[in-house]
């Protein structure tokens, strides 16, 4: 009962974590790598990658567009207290036409185009900028749908030990249905009891009842790994067995690139501070229409334009320049720092797995020791049961011993191959 409640609970817990998904259709024999793959196919966040993609372009696309013109528009209408007047200024002299003054009310409106010529690179910073940060958070995602496959190798894993399971426990049930026909068999002669036969049928019903749980448990992780892959998967489907693969002892990890791509960032920054303490230039042409006009001694409506080069230098960066170069030095360093950390734990994890794999190889040689006994046990007893030297539920306990010792040996081969995958899954191989 206790066990039933486990696995209930490991159902709920995974599909409460897994995605909300319309499950389709499976029939082929799956593999593990297929469930990897479907399982990323089917994340959600898989979206986000897209998402980010476009928003990188239309960034990129809009920092393009700032080397073409750039047109704005301005106006204006002013009344000011005073006002050049130049019969006041040249009274003196002898000219008898009288000067016009300007007009207190005054008005402009004005169109600019400026072209950058030179811009110290900001542009395209700007743009390296924008791919890096994509790229960065593209791993990122590509990160957290790595970590999938441990979910998927949990669930994946523990349905094959329900399949050796109830394998071994099939093997368990022809051995004790054997044992009901020779019992029967010998109670027909007289030469066995009636409580003989039943308490036989009895370790067959408890055998159904074992295949029955197997089986139940084995429905649930099915039933979890079709909501991670999106597929529809039947009772009757069978996952194939991984093969036992050497790995490199390399790390490979999609964190590492993550990690190289957060200190491409702070280098791009870093270019980004020399282009601030670069000069730029840039050609312009204005043009407007007001009162007064550049000829203000005509105190007219009228148009006119100016076109020239534009030069400016900001020494502003200089004075912060040298401390945002060291905030972004221990910014690297800090990566670094997390980079080693990174390393220093799967290294450990891997020095775990690798000790796991050790123990299971080691507990496997003594699993075949056990069961070759306990398979001789059982011979013996079967013929000293057919003798009447032993009772029926002597046999049966040494029967159920042998089992016992197989179903070890299963669990310890589904523990073998799962720590070798935890190995890969660790190592990024």
């Amino acid at each position: 009962m206790c066990r039933n409640i486990q696995i209930h609970l490991i159902v709920l817990a995974f599909l409460s974590t897994a995605p909300s998904i319309t499950l389709k259709a499976q029939t082929s024999k799956l593999t593990l790598e297929e469930c990897y793959r479907l399982a990323k196919e089917n994340y959600p966040m898989i979206k986000k990658l897209g998402i980010i993609t476009k928003t990188a372009d239309y960034t990129i696309e809009n920092a393009n567009k700032s080397y073409l013109p750039q047109i704005s528009f301005a106006g204006q209408a002013t009344y000011q207290s005073q006002t050049i007047s130049f019969s006041d200024v040249l009274g003196s002299l002898p000219i008898s036409t009288s000067l016009p003054s300007l007009s207190k009310d005054q008005y402009k409106i004005q169109g600019e185009v400026d072209q950058i010529l030179y811009d110290g690179g900001v542009i395209h910073h700007q743009k390296a900028l924008t791919k890096a940060n994509a790229e960065l958070q593209t791993q990122n995602i590509e990160t957290s749908l790595y970590a999938l496959r441990q979910k998927i190798n949990t669930l994946f894993f523990s349905i094959l030990l329900m399949d050796a399971q109830l394998k071994q426990n099939q093997i368990k049930k022809n051995s004790l249905e054997t044992q009901v026909q020779k019992a029967e068999a010998a109670l027909q002669y007289g030469t066995a009891y009636r409580s003989n036969v039943d308490e036989l049928k009895a370790e067959v019903v408890n055998t159904e009842m074992t295949d029955t749980e197997y089986s139940s448990n084995r429905k649930a992780y099915l039933t979890m790994l079709a909501v991670f892959i999106g597929q529809n998967i039947s009772g009757s489907s069978e996952l194939e067995s991984p093969d036992q693969e050497l790995l490199s002892s390399d790390i490979n990890r999609p964190e590492l690139k993550a990690f190289d791509l957060q200190k491409s960032i702070y280098n791009v920054q870093e270019q980004q501070l020399k282009s601030d303490l670069l000069p730029k230039v840039s050609a312009f042409f204005q043009g407007a229409y007001g009162r007064p006009t550049l000829n203000i001694i005509e105190n007219k409506f009228g148009p006119w334009f100016i076109t020239g080069l534009r030069f400016s230098w900001s020494l502003e960066s200089l004075y912060t320049s040298s401390n945002k170069k060291s905030i972004l030095e221990l910014n690297r360093k800090a990566v670094d720092t997390d980079r080693e950390t990174f390393l220093f734990t799967t290294k450990m994890d891997l020095s775990q797995q690798n000790e796991d794999v050790k123990k299971y190889n080691e507990l496997l040689k003594q699993d075949e020791t056990v069961i070759n006994l306990r398979r001789s046990v059982t011979k013996s007893a079967e013929a000293q049961l057919a003798n009447g030297v032993i009772t029926t539920h002597e046999y049966i306990q040494k029967l159920n011993t042998e089992h016992l010792a197989a179903q070890t040996m299963v669990l310890h081969q589904i523990q073998l191959l799962q720590a070798k995958y935890n190995q890969k899954f660790i190592s990024g191989n």
